[in-house]
């Protein structure tokens, strides 16, 4: 059978087209994949999707010039293409720097001299601890661990509490895990102290952006166009401003986990039968993966024609979500099973999406939202097997980065195969292992070193394994 059926699902996360990259190989044979790298002085900044970082240079072997880079799915809010911002370099800041991060990792043993340091109260200390936490902080988000990165940054803000730079630091990495009301606590303290900032602004306007208030999100990003001109918020003010104009006149329901806007065209009673759907589908998934989104989800249900003006996607997307979860719906009366089988998947990539702070590769993300919706690998089993047999099949390296780029057929596969690997973890290991992958991802580890230390194989073996399942089973 073909496998052009895989199609029908979802254009779930709208992606970037794959860009030239660099790569930094440090000294301990770590290798980091950037956007773009520069070496100035003592230090090799380098560009990412969160933004720009610095390494000292004494940890790095050395930079390998070109290649590709598949940019991660778009997650909304939480996957901000923002630079976090950089704290003023000086001498002091420079030691403190080189001493917390240096050979490849975090010296704990400095970090905890500096704090005794300035629990002694010595002249400068709190500023040098709060660099040094800054630093770790800086080191540990450029390796995806949001959550060490939040802890000391959080600590150096406790040693300087009025600095605005830790300040925003702080918001931009809740914001990029997705946790908006926390971040606009710190950004209210950082307008405090400085009005006319105008990264506070384009932050809030994320925040408020993430928790569906486009009211809010509108006037805190014209704020900041007003305070600077900056090309990222004008292309958000104009996003937002697109999404206000269609809902202006849209009705709005809410239920204790989502907040759904319809056309005014839609049925009333399908809202109603839409957000209770929502609400058994949360439970389920939540049953699942063990884990609670803090934030209330959007949910969008537009005509067809709204639909691909809004989101500008392809003609065979039946849905999508960028930190919404966008539906066409023209022309129906009530909830449908496939309706309903839409809908969870879609809510299945915002609970990844949060759970892992939007790092999850896409071969993580379609695999788990088809095996939630219900889908399984019978059709596509012969198929499958006849490619990974002929040794055609792609690797899940691969199968990592943007999916927009693939032909019809690849992508059918990409979608299958993603299933197929999901649906044999969960009937060999038990969804308990796709649980501890999901944590270990949060984390801040590679997919391929998640699934090593949760399977106790690699990439190549794990798909060895799944066709081995395939041809046992189907």
């Amino acid at each position: 059978m073909r496998l052009y059926l895989f199609l029908a699902i979802s254009l779930s996360l709208l992606v970037a087209q794959d860009t030239c990259a660099d790569t930094i190989v440090l000294k301990n044979g770590r290798r980091i994949v950037a956007l773009s790298v520069v070496v100035e002085g003592d230090k090799v900044r380098y560009l990412t999707t969160a933004g720009e970082l610095a390494l000292p240079k004494s940890i790095v072997d050395h930079i390998e010039k070109g290649g590709q880079m598949p940019v991660s799915p778009s997650a909304g809010a939480a996957n901000l293409a923002i630079t976090p911002p950089s704290i003023q370099p000086t001498s002091a800041n420079a030691a403190a720097e080189s001493g917390a991060v240096h050979d490849g990792a975090v010296d704990r043993e400095f970090l905890a001299a500096v704090a005794s340091e300035a629990r002694s109260g010595a002249a400068g200390a709190n500023e040098k601890a709060a660099a040094a936490h800054h630093a770790a902080a800086q080191f540990e988000l450029s390796r995806g661990d949001m959550e060490h990165a939040l802890t000391d940054e959080r600590t150096a803000l406790a040693y300087t509490p009025n600095n605005l730079v830790m300040l925003l630091n702080v918001a931009y990495l809740h914001l990029r895990r997705s946790e908006y009301k926390q971040a606009l606590d710190y950004l209210e303290r950082a307008r405090r102290v400085a009005p006319e900032n105008p990264d506070v602004p384009k932050l809030a306007g994320w925040a408020y952006y993430g928790m569906n208030k486009l009211n809010q999100a509108v006037s805190e990003w014209r704020r900041a166009l007003a305070l600077r001109p900056d090309a990222e918020v004008q292309a958000a003010l104009e996003k937002a401003q697109r999404d206000k104009q269609e809902e202006e006149n849209y009705r709005e329901n809410e239920s204790s986990h989502f907040t759904l806007r319809y056309s005014g065209a839609a049925e009333p009673g399908l809202a109603r039968e839409v957000l209770r759907a929502l609400e058994i589908h949360f439970s389920a998934i939540e049953s699942e993966l063990s884990y609670t989104p803090p934030e209330p989800i959007g949910v969008i249900l537009y005509t067809q024609q709204a639909f691909a003006d809004i989101t500008r996607a392809p003609g065979w997307a039946g849905a999508l979500n960028d930190g919404r979860i966008r539906v066409p719906v023209q022309g129906l009366k009530q909830l449908t099973p496939e309706l309903s089988r839409v809908l969870k998947h879609e809510l299945t990539h915002s609970f990844i999406r949060q759970k892992t702070r939007a790092v999850a590769p896409t071969w993580v993300q379609e695999g788990l939202a088809q095996w939630m919706e219900g889908k399984r690998s019978g059709e596509s089993a012969a198929v499958l097997l006849q490619v990974y047999d002929a040794k055609r099949a792609m690797s899940l390296g691969d199968l990592e980065g943007s999916w927009l780029r693939l032909p019809d057929e690849d992508a059918a596969y990409a979608y299958a195969w993603a299933l197929a690997n999901i649906e044999y973890i969960v009937q060999v290991d038990g969804m308990t292992d796709v649980q501890r992958i999901l944590e270990r991802i949060a984390g801040g580890n590679t997919t391929e070193a998640a699934v090593r230390e949760v399977l106790h194989g690699d990439y190549d073996e794990l798909m060895q394994s799944t066709a081995q399942y395939l041809r046992k089973t189907y």
